[in-house]
């Protein structure tokens, strides 16, 4: 099965290269990551870039492979970087050269991580989130691309700025959602946006409920990883089915997943749980509707292709 498009993966994370709580237990294994990713169906994968540098080193990873695809932008709790570099807008012109750079190389696909934590102000107060959430979107509108979004405890600003911004961006995605029903359908009020949904989205009953009422059409799938694994303490752990050999860090071997490591190869665990709590049977028909999704904002001329193929069987 085609298990699809993971579109957040932190592969700039050190436990990619080996490193846990700033100590090596093993090797750079990105290549064996990708390697398990493809064989569970997982066909394109967004590196997520969260502040300049970052962006930098996704735009790097993005360019081994054809089949990555990266986003360049700066995490709410990482907003402090533009006053902290001791001239903001040159900064922020750092950041349109890099995002024109990964446009022109084919790779980047999204402006973001951006958006508004309101869950971890100790690392940037609210009025600076708000500012470079606002200005990134001059980014989004000045490169016709869709937006990679974060939210966390701060709906209602959120959604003010996003209102305010609405027609300047092509598309967008809240990922790693885990907000209310009330935060659920104010997104949904937004028609250009999806919701973004991961183990963290499926942890407990209420989570779950709040992931029923998404509709399939507005829903997209990630890992998050190395973050938001289903663990076998979350809601939606009985309805996994996808499983692979996993060892500890410390006894590390390349052909087994790290326990408590996510990966993007456990995409499809994420979609096992979402069809088992929307009483989905057909897994199939939710991936493709999925993946449909996904290329809508963010790889729109794989609809074209798939429209042109269409075409062309019909007329043969």
């Amino acid at each position: 099965m085609n298990t699809g498009k993971d579109i957040a993966v932190n592969f700039t994370d050190g436990m990619f290269k080996g490193f846990y709580n700033g100590k090596q237990y093993h090797a750079p294994d990105i290549q064996a990551v990708l390697s398990r990713a493809w064989s569970a169906g997982v066909d394109r994968i967004i590196v997520t870039g969260g502040s300049l540098e970052e962006s930098k080193e996704a735009l790097a990873i993005a360019e081994t492979d054809g089949r990555l695809f990266c986003t360049v932008g700066v995490h709410p709790t990482r907003c402090k970087e533009f006053e902290d570099s001791g001239d903001p807008e040159r900064h922020f012109q750092a950041l349109v050269s890099l995002a024109k750079e990964g446009v022109e190389k084919g790779k980047v696909v999204a402006i973001g991580e951006c958006g508004l934590d309101y869950d971890r102000l100790q690392f940037c107060p609210a009025d600076l989130q708000k500012k470079y959430f606002e200005k990134q979107f001059d980014l989004a509108s000045a490169l016709k691309l869709p937006m990679f979004l974060h939210m966390r405890a701060a709906v209602d600003d959120f959604c003010n700025i996003v209102e305010r911004n609405k027609s300047r961006f092509t598309g967008g995605v809240t990922h790693s959602f885990t907000g209310t029903a009330g935060d659920r359908d104010k997104l949904l009020g937004f028609s250009n946006m999806y919701i973004g949904v991961n183990g963290c989205s499926l942890k407990t009953s209420e989570n779950i409920e709040v992931v029923k009422g998404i509709p399939v059409e507005r829903m997209m799938m990630e890992t998050d990883s190395p973050y938001c694994e289903i663990k076998n303490t979350h809601a939606g752990i009985k309805m996994v089915k996808y499983l692979l050999p996993s060892k500890k860090k410390e006894k590390y071997e390349p052909q087994c997943l790290v326990k408590g490591r996510n990966e993007p190869c456990s995409v499809r665990q994420v979609l096992e749980v979402v069809a088992g709590c929307k009483d989905i049977t057909d897994l199939d028909h939710l991936s493709k509707v999925i993946y449909h999704n996904t290329c809508r904002v963010f790889f729109p001329h794989d609809l074209d292709s798939a429209a042109d193929a269409l075409l062309d069987d019909e007329e043969t």
